[in-house]
């Protein structure tokens, strides 16, 4: 009876543990399973990313611009494995101003902190100024945003608040709204965060050797203030940290991060934490163009109160990317852990990896858990839209590898009294192309679009491939080495034909290319059709 309470035991403690595992990613997992790590951390499009620690867990977000939910929150127990929990922003203010695309804007360069018990994020939105939201669990619920600072071109806030009370912050300029750029002005604020209390100092120029200084982080060490900033540019720039023992300055500089004789180009823009043991260590982005901003993680070391970033290949304090490093020590193991991709939609939620391209309505997508479904309902396209740039519903997620294969099952039904009722497999950037359905009065048919201009109004082409019976069909794009996409169809699961063209694909306005779903069509009704979406599968 022992033996057997025992193995009844063991049998429950596997399965608990089976149950509690999530699914890991096909396409790209940074954990190398022998206490080493690669990089990139995160081979997605996680923008700007800023990191906090509370006790024994941590947390990183990032600028999400005009897609929404926005704010991802990603948690992590050693700095390596990191699982999307959640969003801090449901919708995006001004509400109405955000229910139309805007691409490119929206929240620039997030700083998140840990401070008496409570989460904040600061961001800013370079056309309305510096907000604020806070919660007391980072997965959920926040509060609703606080407007920090109204104002044209204030952005990359971070809150620094001090020992003796006193609360500040720091931000940099958008020229484009401000008309200045590459200057960090420091503002005293009030110690609850939600006001700026004074006009503030300019503390940083970086004309002279620091163009594009911006994404300004805020910390305390040593009695020293720390702004870790980047400067140079996204795609070829470095990493720029300034001291000073006193929040207006005057600071001192040091390039503590570039290049170096490395693959990763414009290695910077980021946060620094430290673990109890004393080691330090700071994420940064790379911009690869489709791909977008990848996430990689540094070891950090401090020398004569200065922090180093990567590898002192030269020893002389301006470190250089890693490539593969030891991971963090905190003193255990963790499970595998990687942002979600694939999607069987058997959930009572849309999963946490989609994300819309504006506020979104009610009425766009149900989970239907029960069929273990996606149904996604054709919306009207705004009034005067020239492509699918100007369209609102497109429901996207991150390129999450180098390469990758998407495939989705999918059935359309349109209304039967409408024509040009569409829904299909999207991959979409500044130019775009997507395989779809879209209804005619003799039946509905697979046609090929692409655009090579949509940020400028341009026309699709679109080529139709064959008439589809039911409307069940299997669509999938296999992207390449450099972003390119080849996409193909099937009608039995089995055998794919694939599209004659390729079509390479383009970040966005600020962001990476995203790969997703829609359903669209041109008239008015009061009965739309749908597209019933099985599963959304990412492979090798």
């Amino acid at each position: 009876m022992k033996l057997f309470n025992l193995l009844v035991l063991s049998l429950a403690v596997t399965f608990t543990t089976l149950a509690q595992q999530k699914p890991v990613s096909e396409v790209w997992v940074a954990d190398l399973g022998d206490g080493t790590y690669r990089n990139p951390i995160l081979h997605a499009d996680y923008s700007d990313p800023d990191i906090c620690r509370a006790g024994s867990d941590f947390y990183m977000t990032a600028s999400s611009f005009n897609a929404v939910p926005g704010l991802p929150i990603l948690h992590s127990k050693d700095l390596v494995n990191w699982e999307l929990i959640g969003y801090a922003l449901e919708r995006q203010p001004p509400f109405d101003h955000f229910d139309t695309p805007r691409h490119g804007d929206g929240v620039w360069a997030p700083a998140i902190r840990y401070h008496k018990g409570e989460f904040y994020i600061y961001w800013g939105d370079p056309d309305f100024g510096i907000y604020m939201v806070k919660a007391k669990d980072p997965a959920g619920p926040w509060d609703e945003p606080v407007l920090v600072e109204a104002g044209k071109g204030l952005i990359d806030p971070c809150p620094l608040w001090d020992e003796d009370g006193k609360a500040y912050l720091v931000h940099a300029y958008a020229g484009s709204r401000a008309g200045i750029k590459s200057v960090l002005v420091v503002k005293p604020m009030n110690p609850e965060g939600t006001k700026i209390t004074g006009t503030g100092k300019l503390v940083f120029d970086g004309h002279d050797a620091h163009p594009t200084v911006e994404g300004s982080k805020f910390y305390k060490r040593n009695g020293y203030y720390y702004i870790f900033a980047p400067a140079g540019g996204v795609t070829n720039g470095w990493q720029l940290a300034i001291r000073s023992r006193n929040p207006y300055g005057p600071y001192e500089e040091k390039t503590v991060m570039s290049q170096g004789n490395t693959p990763i180009n414009g290695p910077h823009q980021g946060g620094w934490v430290e673990l109890d043991n004393r080691e330090n260590w700071f994420v940064h982005f790379q911009d690869r163009e489709a791909y977008g901003r990848i996430v990689h993680l540094q070891p950090l070391t401090w020398k004569n109160d200065w922090p180093v970033i990567g590898e002192d290949v030269n020893t002389d304090g301006n470190g250089q990317p890693v490539m593969t490093y030891s991971k963090p020590d905190i003193g255990e193991n963790h499970s595998l852990v990687t942002p979600p991709d694939s999607d069987e939609f058997d959930g009572i939620d849309i999963g946490l990896q989609w994300q819309w391209h504006a506020n979104p309505k009610t009425t766009w997508a149900f989970a239907n858990p029960a069929k273990k479904q996606l149904r996604l309902f054709t919306s009207q396209v705004p009034e005067g839209s020239k492509n699918l740039w100007d369209v609102p519903n497109l429901l996207l997620q991150k390129f999450p590898a180098d390469q990758f294969t998407v495939t989705t099952q999918l059935t359309f039904k349109p209304n039967e009294k409408l024509e040009n009722e569409r829904a299909g497999l999207l991959v979409m950037g500044m130019r775009y192309a997507h395989l779809s359905l879209v209804s005619k009065r003799d039946g509905i048919y697979l046609v090929y679009v692409e655009n090579p201009d949509a940020e400028h109004g341009k026309s699709d082409t679109e080529e139709v491939l064959t008439q589809v019976s039911g409307g069940k069909i299997q669509l999938r794009v296999k992207v390449l080495e450099g972003g390119i996409c080849r996409f193909s169809y099937s009608e039995n699961g089995k055998n794919f034909t694939e599209v004659n063209k390729a079509f390479t694909s383009v970040p966005g306005k600020w962001i990476g290319a995203k790969v997703g779903l829609f359903a669209i069509r041109e008239t008015t009704t009061n009965d739309s059709g749908f597209a019933d979406v099985d599963w959304f599968r990412f492979s090798k």
